[in-house]
């Protein structure tokens, strides 16, 4: 398998950005996760939070919306073999949070090796493993017809 590769990732932004539209009605996301890819979200949601004690920030809670946009994310990546990041605006109007980031990778053989070896690695995507502000995250990874792990981590602290 390749090494990995990693984009920059997109550091917090406030709430009064632009809303753009939610993905089509119709899009689908994939209603049943492999064991294989759920074992590699939990272990890149694990990763992420010993890193985040490591370096003394509090643990990042799970939220199921920004789960639901992680998923998306990951599966769209997965379908198109190929890394992007989503707009953001939705996110934070469908989710209800003030500040909202978002990692994303391809190529990395599992949880821990994205976020260990990939994000920790990249200044951008550590500042939003790091950043004091989020407490919330959501994190899911697909494996594409490529044979390639499609991952992504989306951040966020609700409004308020």
């Amino acid at each position: 398998m390749p090494s990995g590769r990693v984009i920059s990732g997109l550091v917090g932004v406030l709430a009064l950005l632009l809303l753009a539209p939610l993905a089509p009605a119709g899009a689908s996301v994939e209603r049943t996760v492999s064991r294989s890819a759920a074992s590699y979200g939990r272990a890149a949601f694990v990763t992420t939070n010993a890193q985040r004690v490591k370096y003394d920030r509090v643990r990042l809670g799970h939220h199921a919306c920004l789960q639901r946009f992680a998923a998306r994310q990951a599966q769209r990546m997965a379908t198109q073999k190929k890394m992007f990041h989503q707009d953001l605006a939705p996110i934070q109007k469908a989710c209800n949070v003030g500040w909202v980031g978002e990692n994303v990778a391809m190529g990395y053989p599992s949880g821990r090796a994205v976020v260990r070896q990939g994000w920790m690695k990249s200044a951008g995507h550590r500042a939003n493993i790091l950043n004091r502000k989020f407490r919330l995250m959501g994190l899911a990874a697909r494996k594409g017809a490529n044979g390639y792990w499609y991952a992504a981590q989306v951040f966020g602290r609700k409004n308020g």
